[in-house]
C-alpha cells in the first residue's frame, strides 16, 4: 500500500474528528462514512469517563480536536518531507502504550502506519477503547489497512522492533524484556516553566492550560516552576483563577485533599489557592493538585541546569528565555515533528 494512500486516509481521520467540539459537535455531510461512525463516536466519548474516571468529556474532546489540527494535508506534508521512505523493509512494529491521557499512543501509531511497517498495538488498560475505534476507522476509509494494522490484549509475539512506554519501573522490565530487539523506551518525564517575572497576565493564564489540561496527567503538563528570587505568585494565582473548576470534580479534589493534607503533616510550607498547592521543591514531578517550585539568582545556571537535566525534562515553557523553549499554553498541542523525549520515531523505524 502506498505511502499517499496511508496519508489520504489519515487525512480523512483528521476531518472525521474535526466534527467533535465540546461546545458544538456538528455532523459535516461530505465526512466520509458518517454514517456508519458518527454516533457511535459520539456514545464513545460520553462513555469514556466509564472507562476511566479521568477521561472527562471535556478532556477527550480537547485531544480529538488537537488531533484533526494536527492531521492535514499541510503539517502531514510537512512533517514528512525531511524523510526518504524509499528502502523502507516493513517489519512488524509492537507499541507498549501508556493511559495517563486520551490518545497518548496515537502519534506512535500514526509513525509506525505511515512509515510503511506493520504495527502490533497493546493498549493500556486505562485506555482501551479510543485508538481501536479510530483505527477501524482508518480501515473503513481503506480496508488494506487491516493488513498493517493489529491489536492485541494477549502476550505480544512474532515482532521485530518495540516503542513502549511507561514509569520509571516499568521501563526497567521493557529494557529488560525487549532487550534483544530495536526499541525506544519512553520513561517518567515533567515539564517545566521557566519564568522571568514580567510574564503578562495572559502568560499567566495560558501557563493554567499548561499546568491544569488532563489534570496534569501528562508528560507535558508543568509541574514545576523556576522564578526568581523574592518572585512574588500573587500575578500567578489570579491568572491560574480561571481554573478554579477543576476542584469540582471529585477524583482531582480527592488528590488535592489528599496530597495537602500530607505536606501539612510533614510541616512542608505551601501556598494554596484552595484548588492548587506550590510547594519549594528541588524535585521536578509533583503529585496531582500541586506545583514544585524553586527560586534562581543566576539565570545562565538555570539554563545550564535544564541542559544536564534534558533526559527528566519533556518541555520547557517560556517566554523564549532558553533555547528550544514552547510558548506558554501550548504544552498539550504539539505538533507532528515535536517528538516524545526528542527522539526522533520516524527516524528509527526508516532505519530498521
Amino acid at each position: 500500500m502506498l505511502q499517499i494512500e496511508k496519508k489520504k486516509c489519515f487525512i480523512a481521520l483528521g476531518k472525521f474528528l474535526k466534527q467533535f467540539s465540546i461546545d458544538n459537535s456538528a455532523l459535516n455531510p461530505s465526512v466520509i462514512n458518517n454514517d456508519l461512525f458518527y454516533d457511535d463516536f459520539l456514545n464513545l466519548i460520553q462513555l469514556s469517563q466509564s472507562h476511566n474516571g479521568w477521561f472527562t468529556p471535556d478532556q477527550v474532546h480537547f485531544s480529538i480536536q488537537s488531533w484533526a489540527e494536527a492531521l492535514t494535508e499541510e503539517n502531514l506534508n510537512l512533517w514528512l518531507s525531511k524523510y526518504d521512505f524509499k528502502s523502507v523493509n516493513p517489519k512488524t512494529i509492537a507499541l507498549v502504550l501508556a493511559g495517563n491521557i486520551p490518545l497518548v499512543g496515537f502519534h506512535d501509531f500514526l509513525a509506525v502506519v505511515i512509515s510503511g511497517h506493520k504495527v502490533l498495538v497493546k493498549t493500556s488498560s486505562n485506555d482501551q477503547k479510543l485508538l481501536p475505534f479510530l483505527a477501524k476507522y482508518l480501515i473503513s476509509i481503506n480496508p488494506e489497512l487491516e493488513k498493517f494494522i493489529t491489536f492485541t490484549e494477549g502476550k505480544m509475539e512474532d515482532f521485530e522492533a518495540v516503542i513502549a512506554t511507561g514509569s520509571n519501573n516499568t521501563a526497567r522490565y521493557f529494557e529488560y524484556y525487549f532487550k534483544d530487539k530495536p526499541s525506544i523506551i519512553r520513561k517518567n518525564r515533567n515539564s517545566v516553566a521557566l519564568l522571568s517575572g514580567n510574564e503578562t497576565p495572559e502568560d499567566l493564564a495560558n501557563l493554567g492550560e499548561d499546568i491544569f489540561r488532563y489534570f496534569g496527567l501528562g508528560c507535558r503538563n508543568v509541574s514545576k516552576l523556576f522564578v526568581p528570587k523574592d518572585y512574588n505568585f500573587d500575578a500567578f494565582f489570579q491568572a491560574i483563577y480561571l481554573q478554579k473548576d477543576v476542584i469540582y470534580y471529585e477524583k482531582y479534589a480527592n488528590n488535592y485533599d489528599y496530597n495537602k493534607a500530607v505536606f501539612l503533616m510533614s510541616n512542608f510550607k505551601l501556598l494554596d489557592n484552595e484548588f492548587l498547592t506550590l510547594k519549594e521543591d528541588s524535585s521536578y514531578a509533583s503529585p496531582i493538585s500541586s506545583v514544585f517550585y524553586e527560586y534562581y539568582e543566576d539565570l545562565n545556571e538555570i539554563k545550564n541546569r535544564l541542559v544536564s537535566d534534558a533526559e527528566k525534562i519533556q518541555c520547557i515553557v517560556s517566554n523564549g528565555i532558553t533555547e528550544n523553549s514552547i510558548p506558554f499554553g501550548l504544552t498539550q498541542k504539539p505538533n507532528l515533528w515535536d517528538y516524545a523525549d526528542n527522539e526522533d520515531t520516524l527516524e528509527f523505524l526508516l532505519k530498521l
